[in-house]
């Protein structure tokens, strides 16, 4: 949090600057009026949990529209588009870009494609052609974005390592960060969603080089005494919100910020997370850890740190708990938030023991505030117990179904979003690798619609977790943060109507030194505009 850290550096946040939290409230994107003629989505697969709060009549009318729906998919799609969602907790940038961005890049910097479809750097030698070319070359172009993403991926085969190639195939076109994020900021925006948390490698090969030069030791303590002796660690930290500085400055150039038409992604607060390589050696996983910790502690920017890469890679699968272990220990040192990919697993990808205990280990050793994906849940040792610890730690599951079944084939019941939900387990909708799934925000809404029958008050409240469960600073809007409890306001906001009358005195101040209450107060201001549409509140 940014009352907590250490330094006077406070860079430039990716919010035009004088955008105060009020003044936030008047930048609501458009909600699309509905359309006329009802119709239907199709029948769910599985009854929808219970609800456990009261429904307001104007979502009891929003409701009854929405399952009104019949035989329109482009009036359903456009439901689905503009239902606030929240924000994008499971996010990673190079993987939520688009493709078809992913090659306009690699075609202006003047990169080349192999014959393995993996864009590398001029010059173009035998085997290899301009990038550039797919844009007169339409075949060329769809070759490429069938390498790069899920697109066209036959239904009956394993995408699991197709879609962790895809990375390795487009890596170079994605050293310009501040462009990526222009893109996925305003794809969010576009899809009413009002944060982001996206995950970057800060400082990747500075890192990877102290991690050598130190080399690694058991005694976790003892190597942590080595990485910032003589300053190494913060060099490379010093290093990395440089980089940040540099992506900033991009981002807002390429959105055009500081103009008089700046792009809707303009507006969007994004905070950063830093990955770790779990699949590397010892000693540059911990390293990558200090790294993104003390970062954390140090740049506002960057609020928490996860592991990524293959769960069931042969490295990553031996050193788990020993990673856990490393978290650990460096919790102590630096008190930031951890967010990790854990249970990304199924029966058969990995030995039945290893689907026992990394869900387990990730909230109990490691600390995990929040979990991606945990999809092997039931394979853990006494899960019932564990999901009911989640649940009374408030420890939220980030679900990302088209990255699941893609990657694990595991969809509909075979999948523990109704088993997280069952015991109460908080559970925010997130998208993962967008640009490499060819999916958005709003298809995870609608699949959870459309497969487990979820009624239009449980979407919202899984909008509502989105922010509820977000690491960004500063208190909350809700007292009582929690579908069950009902989302009470904070006392400053008691009584309050968001979206119909303004915040009274009390009120604004809270959200004046809260961005999580402003951003959860924009959200609701956008819900009131959405039922009124779409559901004929007066």
């Amino acid at each position: 949090m940014i009352n907590s850290i250490r330094t006077a550096h406070r860079p430039k946040s990716l919010v035009p600057a004088g955008i105060g939290a009020l003044a936030l409230l008047t930048l609501l994107p458009t909600v699309p009026a509905a359309a006329a003629a009802p119709a239907q989505d199709p029948a769910p697969t599985s009854a929808a949990q219970p609800q456990h709060r009261s429904i307001t009549p104007a979502e009891r009318r929003t409701a009854a529209h929405l399952d009104a729906l019949r035989s329109d998919p482009e009036r359903l799609k456009a439901f689905f588009t503009a239902l606030p969602k929240g924000g994008d907790l499971h996010n990673h940038l190079s993987g939520a870009v688009t493709t078809e961005y992913l090659i306009q890049l690699a075609g202006e910097n003047g990169l080349c494609i192999d014959a393995t479809d993996t864009a590398v750097r001029p010059p173009c030698g035998p085997g290899t052609r301009p990038a550039a070319d797919a844009r007169t070359d339409s075949q060329f172009r769809q070759r490429i974005v069938r390498a790069w993403s899920m697109q066209d991926f036959p239904a009956d085969q394993s995408g699991h390592d197709h879609f962790f190639d895809t990375f390795g195939k487009f890596g170079e076109a994605t050293r310009d960060r501040g462009k990526l994020l222009a893109n996925v900021a305003n794809t969010v925006v576009e899809q009413n969603q009002f944060y982001l948390e996206t995950l970057v490698t800060p400082a990747s090969d500075s890192a990877r080089k102290l991690a050598e030069s130190v080399g690694y030791d058991a005694d976790l303590a003892a190597f942590h005494r080595k990485l910032v002796a003589g300053g190494k660690l913060d060099k490379v930290v010093t290093e990395a919100v440089r980089e940040a500085d540099a992506a900033d400055a991009q981002f807002r150039e390429a959105a055009h910020c500081d103009t008089r038409r700046p792009d809707p992604g303009c507006r969007l607060p994004v905070r950063w997370i830093s990955q770790v390589s779990r699949g590397s050696s010892n000693e540059r996983v911990f390293t990558q850890m200090a790294v993104g910790l003390r970062l954390a502690e140090r740049d506002p920017r960057f609020v928490a740190v996860n592991l990524v890469q293959p769960e069931d890679g042969e490295s990553a699968l031996r050193n788990y708990s020993l990673q856990m272990r490393m978290l650990q220990y460096l919790r102590t040192q630096y008190p930031v938030r951890i967010t990790l990919h854990a249970g990304e697993l199924t029966p058969g990808l990995v030995k039945p023991e290893d689907l026992t205990f990394h869900i387990r280990e990730a909230v109990l050793v490691a600390g995990a505030e929040r979990i991606g994906h945990g999809v092997d849940l039931v394979h853990e040792d006494d899960w019932r117990g564990l999901a009911r610890t989640m649940a009374r730690r408030g420890v939220a599951v980030e679900v990302p179904f088209s990255s699941n079944k893609q990657i694990l084939g595991v969809a509909g019941d075979d999948h523990p979003f109704n088993a997280y939900r069952h015991h109460g387990v908080p559970v925010v909708l997130a998208t993962d690798d967008p640009g490499v799934s060819r999916i958005d925000i709003s298809h995870e809404y609608r699949y959870a619609r459309e497969t487990y029958g979820l009624s239009y008050p449980e979407l919202k409240d899984l909008a509502r977790a989105s922010l509820e469960y977000a690491f960004l600073e500063g208190d909350g809007l809700w007292a009582t943060g929690s579908a069950r409890a009902g989302y009470r306001p904070v006392r400053a906001c008691a009584g309050a109507r968001p979206g119909i009358a303004p915040p009274s005195a009390d009120c604004a101040r809270h959200l004046e030194g809260n961005p999580k209450a402003a951003t959860q107060w924009r959200q609701e201001a956008s819900f009131a505009g959405f039922e009124r549409r779409y559901g004929g509140w007066r």
